[in-house]
């Protein structure tokens, strides 16, 4: 049984890290990464709830991207808010997914991740771009069960 705490390396962590940074660094948006062993349920009824308890909700414009990994069930869910989620066309979670899945399938999780958090942000800065008075809303941490 892997653990979240071994699955990434403390260095790339801190890449992930600074992928998210860089992603919010144009926008009003919220992206997280949370990471666990195993899946507990379903996989959406896990990410949602994984969102509400992170306080994914609690942006002011609704636009926060949640990156969800279950280590061992080999299993991954991005999930957007309401306000992203309408902005963006049908097929951006898909092609995200797609591009992460690549990364995923040769080990690269790393890779997976920060390609997935920079698309997002792109998507997120097009349609929610920084303002003056903009604040960093949720901790740019990872989060690991």
């Amino acid at each position: 049984m892997s653990k979240p705490q071994k699955f990434l390396t403390k260095t790339e962590e801190q890449e992930i890290i600074r992928a998210i940074k860089t992603a919010e660094k144009n926008t009003s948006g919220e992206i997280r990464v949370h990471i666990e062993p195993e899946c507990k349920g379903a996989l959406d009824d896990r990410v949602k709830q994984l969102f509400q308890q992170l306080e994914m909700h609690k942006t002011k414009e609704r636009n926060g991207v949640l990156f969800y990994l279950a280590v061992n069930d080999h299993k991954f869910y991005i999930l957007g808010d309401r306000g992203i989620h309408q902005k963006v066309t049908d097929n951006f979670w898909e092609s995200t997914r797609d591009v992460m899945q690549k990364h995923f399938k040769k080990q690269a999780f790393k890779q997976g991740l920060i390609d997935g958090i920079l698309m997002a942000g792109e998507q997120l800065k097009k349609y929610f771009p920084y303002q003056h008075d903009d604040l960093n809303e949720l901790s740019d941490e990872i989060s690991k069960n």
